[in-house]
């Protein structure tokens, strides 16, 4: 198979039977580990980020139960996609793993120039995409994101050079609202209708498995915020251009103890008139929710947490990073998506695999004065 299935998925757990049994969830098509590991980093300027390479934090997920690898198009110049190819391929040659047993997701929409960093960066836009004919001048928002369905297919079809697969089984659009503010609301709605068009085509090119939104705060704002996006727009531009089989299944947003919105803020409206936390919403929407930056990018760790988060989630023993990830986990997302470089940092983090998610009402009690504002 060229893609991850629910026999592969399966297949995959079984090999883990001392974890915890809430450790995989199902969301009717994949089973998917409640962690998953990224491969974003931060400052991509900093020289650090030509001498990384994630091939080993990779390979060490997917021998631990982590069969989830999340990436992009644009992190780190299109490296963190190629260093997940050398990974895999060394485990599938060695009959370690098998494609279907992965889940692969990765991004477009933002413009990824390449590795090394051009010394002109600006000269690579204008050769590579305007001049090629992905895009106009006017379709690439302040020099960095794009959506014309030209440049989202190269993107794609990039991508799966980059991850040398047939296959990338969940395939965000980017962040769009970072288009937000220098374009109007109809002229947005229009442009995510354009791109998933095109992602129903790369449905049926057999290209794409299924396909989302990955957004930072476009799910999370006040509806009347410059980069709101409505989850029930996006939806019924779905249902119009893919009937009621498309393929818009899965929405990716931060969720962590600083930023509990998706959990506990009532921003979206869902069918009934009523408005839900955007968890709940994609529950009502039959969306697979999952969470991204559990950690804050360790903006979460300027202090020692309060002895009370331990004890609620269950890590008293562990590290406060282990309390951060369990909470993570523990709210309704069908996973969540840390990034390692280190090895040992994936090992660190898998002992969450033993201990069973946090309750509801411990989830509850952490979460109660928490509201975004």
């Amino acid at each position: 198979m060229a893609h991850a299935t629910k026999e592969g998925t399966f297949s995959y757990l079984k090999r883990f039977g001392k974890y915890s049994k809430d450790f995989y969830r199902f969301n009717g098509e994949l089973f998917f580990p409640s962690l998953g590991i990224g491969t974003y980093k931060p400052e991509p300027y900093k020289e650090d980020n030509y001498v990384i390479n994630y091939a080993e934090a990779i390979k060490t997920a997917l021998r631990n139960g982590i069969n989830l690898i999340d990436t992009a198009i644009n992190y780190r110049y299109q490296m963190s996609e190629r260093e997940i190819a050398e990974a895999l391929n060394e485990m599938l040659l060695a009959g370690e793993i098998r494609r279907e047993e992965v889940i692969i997701a990765s991004k477009a929409g933002f413009v990824p120039l390449d590795f090394p960093f051009p010394n002109n960066p600006y000269g690579w836009i204008q050769e590579n995409i305007i001049k090629s004919s992905l895009a106009t001048a006017e379709e690439i928002i302040i020099d960095q994101h794009c959506m014309s369905p030209a440049y989202l297919r190269w993107s794609c079809e990039q991508s799966l050079k980059n991850l040398e697969i047939d296959t990338i089984d969940i395939f965000f659009l980017h962040n769009p609202e970072t288009q937000l503010g220098y374009i109007d609301h109809e002229t947005f709605y229009t442009r995510v209708e354009a791109a998933f068009e095109l992602f129903e085509l790369l449905r049926n090119e057999g290209k794409i498995g299924s396909y989302g939104i990955a957004a930072w705060n476009g799910f999370l704002y006040e509806e009347d915020h410059t980069e709101y996006i409505s989850l029930a727009k996006v939806v019924r531009i779905a249902e119009k251009v893919g009937g009621e089989n498309h393929g818009f299944k899965y929405i990716q947003s931060p969720f962590n103890l600083a930023k509990p919105h998706a959990y506990g803020y009532t921003n979206q409206q869902c069918e009934d008139g009523k408005y839900y936390p955007l968890m709940q919403a994609c529950m009502n929407f039959g969306l697979t929710y999952m969470g991204s930056s559990p950690l804050l990018q360790k903006n979460l760790f300027k202090r020692p947490f309060s002895p009370k988060i331990g004890e609620l989630m269950n890590t008293s023993d562990l590290s406060d990073i282990a309390s951060a990830l369990q909470f993570a986990r523990s709210a309704g997302a069908i996973t969540t998506i840390f990034g390692a470089v280190d090895p040992s940092h994936v090992r660190d983090n898998t002992i969450l695999a033993y201990i069973p998610a946090a309750s509801s009402a411990a989830m509850n009690s952490l979460m109660e004065d928490s509201y975004a504002v």
